[in-house]
């Protein structure tokens, strides 16, 4: 019983699937965050844009 114990302590091939899963979610929560702060300040930009289109239309008087 304790041989089998012991073997069961000394495998680390669960370890290494665990360890590139946890690599992975913590890549992907970084390219989310990332993403989000970037479309946000993409939207703000093209909403400032519009916004001076708008402006520049009607002082045309289009």
């Amino acid at each position: 019983m304790t041989k089998l114990f012991s073997r069961f302590l000394k495998d680390e091939s669960g370890a290494t699937a665990i360890e590139y899963g946890l690599i992975a979610a913590l890549i992907s929560v970084a390219l989310i965050t990332g993403a989000t702060a970037l479309g946000g300040k993409i939207g703000n930009t093209f909403n400032g844009l519009s916004t001076k289109m708008d402006g520049a239309q009607t002082a045309s008087g289009g």
